[in-house]
């Protein structure tokens, strides 16, 4: 029972006590006044009527003279009796008539009733337990009658109760209606003020809910002293924790630039981009088509000697962030001269013009440098689809770039279109292949499974093709598309219908992907939760996952989203994780359930000992925060053993499903 519950239960208990005491002392004390007061007026009524009986006694009476004898005397003293008698019964039945008395009673000294009226006892407009519970002792009124010296009798009065009764009952109802106007009242304003002083109780309810969630919040001081230092100390733990979590992130960042990053230029360093790069070719939500790009800067060796390290480096770091300038798209440092840039994903991606771009950006950077007349640079660009094979890429792509070379210090070379890459479909085209799917449902769902280390099933990744013309495209052909069309809502909201269908017909549980664009959209979120709330025994069983890169690049709309959603006790996680590992720091206040490490940090991952220390300390930081962490794109057993050393928690790619 909630605290609040028992403070008003405790509050009920006290007003009904105080209510049931006040109600019986009430009682008491006005039955012991009428009591009072009706044997002051019995007393009262009865020497008023004996005087009057005696008044009328004296008026009737005659005096006897006479020569009479003693019988005569006799028997005239008996008829006079008789008739004064008879006299009084009338006036004391009149008086009896008027309906105020219960008794009046006339004795003679020698005991004999000269009068006795009784009057109904029945007491209407009363219940009967409050006449039994609130019995009134009455005492009668007592007077004696004269007639002349001679005492004529004893008067006894008793009023009628039932007005006694009728007054006290009508006092307990007032009293009654009151006390419930009054607790009426009472409550009111007592809901009003528990409220403001349970506000802050609230408060720390919830504060210790967010970190029984990992989710480490601080709430504002509240101003009562006990409820203070409390709230006080838990915002201390929240700062440490998020403290703690901050430092452990900038560490991890700092070791992943230090394995990761070229320390000169800040791109990729030459194994990890080719990690990048496999992982983009393998992963079936990337785009098919893609294209690659490399700078050289010629007669490097000679800026060395002639400008010196320091200035040269700096040149390097200059050309390489304007070839990143792209956003989305993936650089890295093949060697000491050669630099090459991985085409961000894009709907209706055009290979040649992004090409030239890039190309015009690095050139018109290269001349604006002090020494621009001593860089010779060659950049080539080739297109590439998902089933090249990498070193026939690169063979391409150096192809190219020796054709690049011969042109002068300013060489460009693009490849042409190839005649095995099917041609691209316009943009009304994929509008009407997937409104097509939209409105039909003609999606192909298929799910893979996620396993612990163990082997037990975590929950099966929904994943989502579409067939249109003849051709199975992969969710990376068609994605895009959808975004740029503003259709990625309807589809994400039908993968999630879709994994509740699934949970409801028997699936254990089910993970679908949520798209960073999506998490921007209100009315979807609205419509996510109405699907949520009427599904209430799938939703525990529903696992949803935003990229990385979206999440963080929406970090404001994630947030709502996870707020808006964790009610609901579906899972959430960030998919494809790593890059940005950084700032899941900033996310720990939400909750996040589960982790998922992208596949181009453990791609080698039995070969690579730097891999190895920061995806071990990744692993100890998502622990820290809570998440289960598990690993992308597992298809080599090598990899399945060290990641259990390094306490992942579960495993995905094709080598669980196959």
């Amino acid at each position: 029972m909630s605290l609040i519950k028992q403070l008003w239960i405790a509050i009920a208990t006290v007003t009904l006590l105080a209510f049931g005491g006040s109600l019986v002392v009430s009682t008491l004390n006005a039955r012991q006044y009428l009591e009072q007061q009706l044997s002051i007026k019995n007393s009262d009524n009865a020497t008023v009527l004996a005087l009057a009986v005696t008044f009328l006694l004296y008026d009737k009476a005659k005096p006897s003279y006479g020569d009479n004898d003693d019988d005569d005397d006799d028997k005239a003293k008996d008829a006079g009796n008789s008739e004064l008698e008879g006299i009084v019964n009338t006036m004391l039945a009149s008086q009896f008539d008027t309906g105020y008395y219960r008794q009046i009673r006339l004795v003679s000294p020698d005991d004999k009733v000269i009068a006795d009226f009784h009057g109904n006892t029945r007491i209407e407009r009363v219940p009967a337990w409050f006449v039994k519970w609130a019995a009134i002792k009455e005492q009668p009124g007592v007077a004696h009658v004269q007639n002349g010296w001679l005492q004529f009798g004893t008067l006894t009065v008793e009023s009628h109760t039932s007005y006694v009764y009728a007054a006290l009952w009508n006092n307990t109802v007032q009293l009654l209606w009151w006390f419930l106007i009054t607790a009426a009242i009472a409550g009111l304003l007592g809901s009003i003020l528990l409220g403001r002083i349970t506000s802050p109780l609230r408060t720390l309810v919830k504060h210790a809910q967010a970190i029984g969630e990992r989710r480490f919040i601080t709430s504002p001081e509240p101003r009562t002293a006990e409820l203070k230092v409390v709230v006080r100390a838990m915002n201390t733990l929240s700062d440490r924790v998020r403290q703690m979590l901050a430092e452990e992130a900038q560490r991890l960042e700092n070791l992943r630039r230090q394995i990761h990053e070229d320390a000169v230029t800040g791109l990729l360093e030459r194994r990890q981009f080719f990690n990048a790069f496999s992982s983009r070719l393998a992963d079936p939500e990337a785009p098919a088509q893609g294209a690659l790009l490399i700078l050289r800067v010629g007669r490097l060796i000679e800026l060395n000697r002639d400008l010196g390290r320091a200035i040269t480096d700096k040149l390097l770091k200059t050309l390489a962030q304007a070839l990143g300038g792209d956003p989305g798209g993936t650089g890295g440092r093949l060697n000491g001269s050669d630099l090459v840039l991985l085409a961000p994903p894009a709907a209706g991606f055009e290979f040649s013009s992004w090409a030239a771009s890039v190309a015009e950006r690095v050139f018109a950077t290269a001349d604006e440098q002090p020494n621009a007349n001593m860089l010779a640079l060659a950049i080539a660009a080739v297109p590439y689809s998902r089933d090249d094979a990498v070193p026939s890429i690169l063979a391409r792509l150096d192809t190219a770039l020796a054709q690049a070379e011969l042109e002068g210090e300013r060489g460009l070379k693009i490849e042409e279109h190839r005649d095995d890459v099917p041609p691209a479909r316009t943009q009304e085209q994929w509008r009407e292949i997937l409104t097509t799917a939209l409105t039909q449902n003609t999606f192909q769902i298929s799910l893979s499974p996620v396993r612990t280390i163990q082997g037990t099933l975590i929950h099966s990744e929904e994943m989502i093709d579409l067939a249109a013309d003849g051709t199975v495209f992969k969710t990376g052909d068609f994605l895009p598309w959808a975004t740029r069309l503003g259709l990625i809502e309807r589809m994400d909201y039908v993968a999630v219908r879709t994994a509740l269908d699934r949970i409801n017909k028997g699936a254990e549980s089910v993970a679908v992907t949520i798209s960073a664009q999506t998490l921007q959209d209100g009315r979807f979120v609205t419509e996510l939760m109405t699907l949520l709330r009427a599904n209430p025994d799938q939703v525990e069983r529903l696992w949803m996952e935003v990229p990385e890169e979206g999440a963080m690049r929406n970090s404001a709309a994630f947030r709502a989203f996870c707020l808006a959603v964790k009610p609901f006790t579906s899972k959430l996680g960030i998919k494809h994780a790593g890059p940005h590992f950084s700032a899941l720091g900033d996310l720990h206040d939400l909750g996040l359930d589960y982790l998922k490490v992208d596949t181009s940090l453990l791609r080698d991952i039995d070969q690579n000992e730097g891999n190895q220390s920061f995806v071990r300390s990744l692993v100890m930081l998502a622990h820290t925060l809570g998440f289960i962490v598990i690993a992308e794109g597992i298809d080599r057993p090598e990899q399945q053993a060290i990641l259990a050393d390094l306490g992942f928690d579960g495993l995905a790619g094709p080598l669980l499903t196959d």
